[in-house]
């Protein structure tokens, strides 16, 4: 048995045999054509070009019509590849001027493309070569064959192992039978995994040699709670999985009688649970899960989905969509959490050396007003449409928060000039995401209506380990005693002063943490919709002076195993057969 660890981008637990991919490369050598059968290869280049559109058109308008508008333009980059007229024109010229085959010249000019995008030096464009890769053997298919994997036609359950998979090899998986994913490659912002998410596909990524060491037809294990593949598992290791799957389908199962039910304790202590979305058509599953809200809205997958900004329209009818679908649930939207690992594509940056520590979220929306104040007019303009709040990211100093309000202000002086209604009464929180601000909530919390816990920013800040990068991955842990104090002391300096508080981080859907969190005062978490049941059950079991006891113990402990052990031991009692999901 061996356990690799990678980066988990969508959550789930599967078990399968593996399907390992072999990577599908075309060897294209440089081979030139008669002039006289140049019309000929470029009428080719012409169907291979039209016809690559109509199946990126084609599945791009499946993928909308399942999983929303949002995740479908992740295909507008292939198709802007295929449409741009000087692609086109560079192809056609190196036939007709040296008598270049038709696929030796889609394949130097996507080479061309991927060597451009790999010398900005910027991960959302590296993210982007796989796919130009895809656009380039999509061609190739149609100019000098080649078998697809047929990846939507399986006729078993299966594990799906790869170096990589394109966004149109993740879309067009067969769900009936492919269970999961794991790749050598990949990242948190990549197409893929934004696709994978939205399909609810268990994935795990960035294994580095996953491919080398998974044997086809072998049993393997995806854990995409913990960022975590099992080749060769033993037996109890195996049981230990379905038992997990088994509870969890019970879980689910059971949510149908008690879903519509208030979350509250034993002994009636009220709680929040909330959902957190990525793309609108989410909040149906939010709601049919059990959420009375949406709790953490990330916006910059607006920005991620597409080839250009999106303007203020585009955000607005975004906006409006998840607002009409929640009622009158609370939506928090969060304003736009670009830099770092995630980036706009029509700006051009000089690569910051560490960019999780530079310019990113509200720091970025402070630099570029034009993009702060579009998104705000467009969240307050679809105010009055629902119950909006609005959110603002990654604030350290009370000088950043101070002028986001009074831009936030300008905006709606903006609009009252304009005629424009909205609710000028539209609650402002923060993210309370780094030491810096949990030190500081009692300040902070003096000019907001609520905070919001961002703990897998807090964990990672706290105790200087990158959340995505595999090598360090065992430092990242919740049970910390470090980011266990600063939670609570925010929790205990909101209710204090009397604002909400929240937790939208990894920690509140985790079931060994529930206990943790409520018995420090916290009433609201938020957290993907499919570990809703699960919390929910936990709650409805227990009682808050249990919770409350649970976390005056826990926080008597030295370190993190004996707390997460401690949580493991507490939370059985509650939900017998329960098993760790947590990553440590």
């Amino acid at each position: 048995m061996e356990i690799k660890k990678g980066i988990a981008v969508s959550p789930g637990l599967a078990i399968a045999p593996a399907l390992v991919l072999d990577a599908q490369e075309f060897r294209i050598t440089q081979r030139r054509v008669n002039p006289s059968d140049v019309p000929h290869e470029l009428e080719l280049l012409q169907k291979a070009i039209v016809g690559s559109i109509g199946e990126i058109n084609l599945l791009r308008a499946q993928v909308a019509q399942k999983h929303g508008e949002e995740t479908a333009r992740i295909f507008d980059f292939h198709l802007g590849i295929l449409n741009d007229p000087l692609v086109r024109s560079r192809m056609e010229q190196a036939l007709a001027e040296q008598n270049f085959s038709a696929a030796y010249a889609v394949s130097m000019e996507m080479r061309r493309h991927v060597r451009d995008f790999l010398e900005i030096n910027d991960q959302y464009f590296s993210e982007r070569v796989k796919d130009v890769y895809d656009v380039e053997r999509r061609l190739l298919r149609h100019l000098v064959g080649g078998r697809k994997e047929g990846l939507s036609r399986l006729k078993s359950e299966a594990i799906v192992v790869a170096h990589d998979l394109t966004p149109s090899q993740t879309a067009s998986l067969d769900r009936t039978h492919v269970l999961a994913f794991a790749t050598d490659a990949g990242g948190l912002t990549g197409h893929t995994a934004i696709v994978a998410r939205a399909l609810g596909i268990p994935a795990v990524v960035g294994l580095n040699d996953i491919t080398a060491d998974a044997s086809p037809g072998d049993i393997i294990v995806v854990d995409g709670n913990r960022g975590v593949v099992i080749l060769d598992p033993d037996e109890h290791t195996l049981e230990e999985v379905r038992q997990q799957q088994e509870e969890h389908i019970r879980v689910v199962q059971n949510l149908s009688e008690f879903r519509s039910l208030p979350t509250i304790t034993r002994d009636d202590y009220r709680v929040n649970l909330l959902g957190n979305i990525e793309f609108p058509n989410e909040v149906t599953e939010c709601i049919a899960n059990g959420a009375e809200g949406i709790g953490l809205y990330r916006t910059e997958f607006l920005y991620l989905s597409r080839e250009r900004e999106p303007t203020e329209e585009e955000h607005y009818e975004a906006y409006v969509n998840v607002l009409e679908m929640a009622g009158e649930r609370p939506v928090i939207i969060r304003t736009l959490d670009l830099g770092a690992d995630k980036f706009t594509q029509a700006r051009t940056r000089e690569p910051e050396r560490n960019p999780f520590l530079g310019c990113r979220s509200i720091r970025f929306c402070l630099r570029h007003l034009n993009i702060f104040k579009r998104q705000l007019r467009a969240i307050l303009r679809a105010s009055v449409k629902g119950n909006p709040s609005i959110m603002f990211p990654l604030i350290t100093q009370l000088t950043e928060l101070r002028q986001a309000k009074m831009i936030l202000h300008d905006v709606m002086e903006d609009l009252e000039e304009e005629g424009i209604k909205f609710r000028r009464d539209i609650p402002i929180g923060v993210m309370i995401e780094t030491p810096a601000a949990a030190i500081k909530a009692a300040t902070l919390g003096r000019e907001v209506d609520f905070f919001s816990i961002g703990t897998n920013d807090l964990i990672q800040y706290t105790l200087a380990v990158d959340r995505g990068n595999e090598r360090v991955a065992s430092l990242y842990t919740s049970t910390d005693p470090a980011v266990l104090r600063l939670i609570r002391h925010v929790i205990r300096q909101a209710n204090r002063l009397k604002i909400g508080v929240s937790l939208c981080g990894e920690m509140a859907g985790q079931p060994e943490y529930a206990l943790l969190l409520m018995g420090m005062g916290l009433k609201k978490f938020s957290m993907n919709h499919r570990a809703i049941p699960e919390i929910k059950q936990i709650i409805r079991s227990t009682t808050i002076e249990q919770a409350k006891n649970v976390a005056r113990q826990a926080m008597r402990l030295e370190t993190d195993w004996q707390i997460l052990n401690y949580l493991l031991e507490e939370t059985r009692k509650v939900l017998p057969g329960f098993s760790c999901s947590s990553g440590h």
